[in-house]
């Protein structure tokens, strides 16, 4: 395959196609949406057994166990799925809507109208879920999109590219406006990342490894995160069972997502109460806890503690380990998190009102939280429907990207015959 040639022809067709989107009104979107759902819930044996395909050649090729969590396709997974196109199609349809609508001394009015982005690149490891919502964010936002899963999912990847093709047939839409790209061959992720003639923004999904590599070589501009290195901070006016809950759950809830706990930070007056409550539960999923001295000192016996390097405060571990760091008070906590911190997501956990206004105000991340685990960081959890990806980049959007984030503003003007002067 002349894969160059291949991944014009994809662009080309997607170009096409990302000008039907932008026309579609919102029934026949949602219309779209609502067969596409049906399709999964209805072949949920047959995206089954093709994952189980996926899954088998990747045991057999030594995939690790947190890339093996996200490959798998659950029934519970396929379930949601379907909802979360069922609330794409809930939510209000953004584009057309004009806002900021002001007179101008001429008798000109001027304003902003939301539009789709156009077409989207979005390349993708192990999920296959991201095709689903992907797909869906696109579709509701106007946009066409050429997906490039991994080639560890490309089986149930390319059951569910039939599923969405099908879906969006039948509510008379371009089947192009949502293309799997079919070769796994590496080089079509070169060309989709350098053809802005048809691509308009590209969303990476992955590990750290692609997401460098993509800085390094695209010409196409990216939303991003490159690594969730996210934190909870036990402040000393804490309620400490609310403490223990979400500690342990922004943890041990999975291991292998970018909005699990990476570091905790416990102020040093409850440090003695927290930690050994703590150890006792993480004991039981087996974490290993790489402490600071003076964290190691309280949990002295815990059978797995390791002492931490300067490398743990930077590591995403995706894995039962958890950096662990007594702090004096707030201000060195915010001190850390803004030091180390990948600005994805951290939490405080807090009954004083002021300080948690302070640390909403001052941590730099995507997703500032008060009294709630860190892994409720996610376009489902925040009412988006679904995320087609997270970034902590400042431009052009923040956090969770649902339909706003796939979309841009552009002037109009209303005009009465007037000429300037």
């Amino acid at each position: 395959m002349d894969i160059q040639h291949y991944m014009n022809q994809l662009g080309q067709r997607a170009r096409a196609a990302s000008r039907a989107m932008a026309r579609a009104d919102t029934a026949t979107k949602n219309q779209a949406l609502s067969l596409i759902a049906a399709a999964i819930r209805r072949e949920a044996p047959a995206l089954r057994a093709a994952n189980e395909l996926d899954l088998a050649a990747a045991r057999a090729h030594g995939m690790e166990a947190a890339m093996l969590d996200r490959l798998t396709l659950s029934d519970q997974a396929i379930a949601t799925m379907a909802l979360g196109l069922e609330q794409i199609v809930s939510l209000a349809d953004p584009i057309g809507e004009i806002s900021n609508m002001k007179y101008r001394p001429s008798g000109i009015q001027v304003g902003q109208m939301r539009v789709p982005l156009g077409v989207i690149g979005i390349i993708y490891e192990a999920r296959p879920n991201v095709t689903v919502d992907a797909a869906g964010l696109c579709i509701k936002s106007g946009n066409a999109t050429i997906l490039r899963g991994g080639s560890e999912a490309i089986h149930c990847n390319q059951a569910l590219a039939q599923l969405v093709r099908a879906g969006l047939q039948g509510a008379g839409l371009p089947a192009e406006a949502v293309q799997v790209v079919e070769t796994t061959d590496r080089a079509a992720v070169g060309a989709l990342i350098t053809m802005p003639h048809y691509v308009d923004v590209i969303v990476p999904r992955g590990g750290k490894g692609l997401i460098e590599r993509l800085m390094r070589e695209a010409t196409v501009p990216m939303i991003k995160h490159l690594d969730g290195i996210c934190h909870v901070y036990i402040d000393d006016q804490a309620d400490l069972q609310k403490a223990l809950e979400i500690a342990f759950n922004a943890k041990c809830h999975r291991y292998g997502t970018c909005n699990t706990m990476e570091t905790l930070l416990v102020a040093q007056a409850v440090a003695a109460q927290v930690l050994p409550a703590l150890a006792d539960r993480y004991a039981g999923q087996q974490v290993e806890l790489r402490c600071d001295p003076a964290a190691a000192q309280i949990l002295a016996g815990y059978p797995q503690l390791v002492q931490a390097s300067e490398a743990d405060w930077s590591t995403e571990y995706l894995a039962p380990i958890l950096a662990v760091k007594v702090v004096a008070d707030m201000d060195e906590a915010i001190e850390h998190i803004n030091a180390y911190s990948s600005k994805h997501t951290e939490a405080i956990v807090t009954e004083n009102y002021s300080r948690a206004l302070r640390f909403l105000r001052e941590v730099d991340s995507a997703s500032v939280m008060v009294n709630a685990s860190t892994r409720f960081a996610d376009g489902f959890e925040y009412g988006l429907g679904a995320e087609i990806g997270i970034s902590n980049d400042k431009l052009h959007a923040r956090g969770p990207v649902g339909l706003e984030g796939l979309t841009s503003l552009k002037y109009v003007v209303f005009g009465h015959g007037e000429v300037r002067e």
